[in-house]
This record gives C-alpha cells, sequence and structure tokens, in this order.
C-alpha cells in the first residue's frame, strides 16, 4: 500500500504545494479544509498529477468532527499541520494591549495539533513517519503589532521542536516550517495583493510555496534539522 500524507489546513498556496510534493514521492494525499468549496479543483489537479487523493471539510477547532475525520482516514505516515486564520481585518490588539481572551483564542489555533497528534502518532511511529507544523515568524522575532498570534505561534513552534527532541530515538521525524512574508498563491497573498493602498507593493516580499515545500520534504527525508526560517521580512 502506498504511504498516506495528510495536508491539514490546506489552502492553494503552501498546502496544495505540500500536497503535490509528497504526491510526487508516491504518497497518498488527504486534504482537510474548513470549506469543500475549493476540494473539487484541488483534486481534479491532484489526479491529473497521477496522485491518489481525497478530501474532508473540517474546521480543525472542532475538535469532535476533527478527530472522526482522523478515525476515518485511519493510520497515516506524514501529518501536515498548517491551518490558521486568513481574516487579516480580525486581528488581535498589539502585545502591550493584549488580554487573556485574545490570547486564549490565538490559542485555538494550537489546541488542534496536540489532538491529531494524539490521535495519528501511534501509526506514525509504526511507519517510522513524520509530523510537519507551520507557523509564523513571530515564534522567533518579537513583532509586537501581531499581539496574541505571537504567543500562539511561539508555543506551536516550542510544541514541535519538543516533540522532535521526544520521538527522534523512535525514528519519527518532527519539523517546523517558521514564516516570514506572504506565501504566493495562497488566501492571505490574494487579499494583501488586492490592496496596495493599504499593504503596500509586495515586490520583493512574498515567499514561493513550491521552494518551501521542497525543503520540507527533504528535510522529512533528511532528518538532520527540526527547523528551517524563510523570511522576507
Amino acid at each position: 500500500m502506498s504511504p498516506t500524507a495528510v495536508v491539514l489546513g490546506v489552502g492553494p498556496g503552501l498546502g496544495m504545494s505540500i500536497a503535490r510534493r509528497f504526491g510526487r514521492e508516491g504518497y497518498d494525499v488527504v486534504l482537510v479544509s474548513r470549506s469543500s468549496a475549493r476540494h473539487d479543483g484541488y483534486l481534479t489537479e491532484l489526479v491529473e498529477a497521477g496522485v491518489k487523493a481525497k478530501a474532508f471539510a473540517v474546521d480543525v477547532r472542532d475538535r469532535e468532527q476533527l478527530l472522526s475525520t482522523l478515525e476515518e482516514v485511519g493510520p497515516v505516515d506524514v501529518v501536515y499541520y498548517g491551518p490558521g486564520a486568513t481574516d487579516l481585518g480580525d486581528m488581535p490588539a498589539e502585545i502591550t494591549s493584549t488580554t487573556s481572551d485574545e490570547a486564549h483564542v490565538a490559542m485555538q489555533w494550537l489546541y488542534p495539533a496536540i489532538d491529531v497528534v494524539g490521535r495519528v502518532l501511534p501509526g506514525v511511529v509504526e511507519r517510522k513517519g513524520g509530523l510537519l507544523f507551520a507557523g509564523g515568524l513571530s515564534a522567533v522575532r518579537p513583532m509586537p503589532v501581531l499581539g496574541a498570534l505571537a504567543l500562539s505561534s511561539a508555543a506551536l513552534r516550542n510544541y514541535a521542536l519538543t516533540l522532535n527532541a521526544a520521538l527522534a530515538d523512535k525514528g519519527v521525524y518532527v519539523g517546523t516550517l517558521t514564516i516570514g512574508g506572504v506565501i504566493e498563491r495562497g488566501d492571505i497573498h490574494k487579499v494583501v495583493e488586492s490592496k496596495p493602498e493599504q499593504f503596500g507593493n509586495l515586490a520583493g516580499r512574498t515567499l514561493d510555496p513550491d521552494d518551501i515545500a521542497e525543503v520540507a520534504w527533504r528535510m522529512f527525508v533528511e532528518r538532520d534539522r527540526a527547523e528551517e526560517v524563510f523570511s522576507v521580512i
């Protein structure tokens, strides 16, 4: 049987680049996102590329639905965790004004990662597979304007690095992709590009998701580092 890669938080940018990259290596791909609206297009693209794929509409913050879906998918070899907020109009207050309520909301993107690991880890260990997480540059560089999002980014990064330390001797790889910049073709890229008067010129401030996916694949195969930082900031 072919190995299976689950892409959580799939979108037209990095999520699909990850799906295509692992698909080229013979992985069956499972796509998961909040809405099914774009799934047909994603699946058609992958199938035309010779990749066996299926998709589920799940909001990862719905714990019951998330765990039920993972149970339906069955044992997996690799999980990429990359969901996050895409509404730039709903940003939290900057760090000196951050409230505990805002921090709690921001952490809603961390808790599903822990639930996912708890569900898939036995199979990943058995298959000597891996876990990949995507997070923001605020995890390693102070960015006060991001407020509570910086806290959740740092927590997710620490979770990934600590998991890697705990699981390396079991043959399991865990890595984190720390991203500083606008990912081309992604939803945020489309919003930012459409409002130059608000966000400025994007020239030199974007990242190619195919390049990031290629590095992610090499990290998983080589297993010689637990983090890569991609920054144009």
